[in-house]
């Protein structure tokens, strides 16, 4: 797990190493919208997934 702060952006990074192919992520990407951000999914068969959450920072 990661989190950063880079200028106005808040982001959150999970990875893992399981098999990947995640799915039913939908209500998290509507919660991330919600507030402006945007959520990026990597999770290919076998290798993994990667959720990173890119949120508005206010300084």
């Amino acid at each position: 797990m990661r989190v950063g702060r880079d200028a106005d952006v808040l982001a959150v990074e999970v990875r893992d190493d399981g098999v990947g192919g995640a799915v039913g992520l939908t209500s998290l990407r509507d919660r991330v919208d919600a507030l402006g951000g945007r959520l990026l999914v990597e999770s290919q068969a076998g290798a993994g997934t990667r959720v990173r959450a890119e949120l508005p920072c206010a300084s």
